[in-house]
């Protein structure tokens, strides 16, 4: 049973650790949906906490098909981050079709030996989900994959979600339920899906809002749902 928190400075990291948090989704730039954090904020994170930090890697919002200039930025990244003592990355990437794009995935993972892997909401663009699962099971690296079910926040996607955590456990992947979970609904999240992995970012926060630091009694409160789901 996982319970990530989006952290996007040291502070929330300290925060969602005091609260609790599992592991930590670091990122930058939330008003363009996240993207790569700094060298400086990666390696003061990492000091800062015991918890694993996982590292977005997105070099822009234009979309998840990426350019072999951008995968070279993205491959570089990796290797800052690796460097910095991260315990894995998020990364994503889609054909101009919709399907996962496996060259790019086979690029980026050959600089992430020994990394968590975790294949992020570009899975809820793809064309088809189930079959974008089989393409990303080819890939043992990649243990969890982060979706709201599609393109509508999670809570309203139940059903999507849990055909998919039935998928995802015949191919040995988590689903990282993620987008429009609250302290609040996580417990329907895990009754309804049967995942046992859970996402959240402004839910945990000040007034619901990134804008706002993490609450740490909001955090501690999702962690409580999942002792008594257990």
């Amino acid at each position: 049973m996982t319970v990530e928190i989006i952290a996007t400075s040291l502070e929330d990291a300290v925060m969602a650790e005091k609260g609790g948090a599992d592991r930590l989704e670091l990122c930058s730039a939330l008003s363009e949906d996240g993207l790569t954090p700094s060298l400086g904020l990666i390696e003061s994170v990492v000091k800062g906490v015991n918890i694993p930090v996982n590292v977005i890697v997105r070099p822009h919002n234009r979309g998840f098909h990426y350019t072999k200039e951008d995968l070279a930025v993205m491959q570089q990244d990796i290797r800052y981050i690796k460097q910095a003592g991260a315990a894995g990355i998020v990364i994503g990437a889609l054909t101009e079709e919709g399907a996962v794009d496996e060259e790019a995935l086979t690029f980026l993972l050959a600089e992430a030996e020994g990394l968590d892997v975790t294949f992020h909401r570009a899975f809820d663009f793809a064309k088809d989900q189930f079959s974008a699962l089989e393409q990303i099971a080819k890939f043992p690296e990649i243990r969890q994959i982060l979706t709201s079910g599609g393109t509508k926040p999670a809570p309203e996607a139940l059903d999507q979600l849990k055909k998919l955590v039935e998928a995802g456990e015949k191919k040995s992947i988590k689903i990282l339920v993620g987008s429009g979970v609250t302290p609040e609904s996580v417990a329907t999240i895990l009754k309804e899906t049967g995942a046992k992995e859970v996402h959240l970012g402004s839910g945990v926060r000040v007034n619901r809002s990134f804008m706002d630091p993490i609450d740490v009694k909001l955090v501690e409160f999702t962690k409580k749902q999942f002792q008594e789901f257990v």
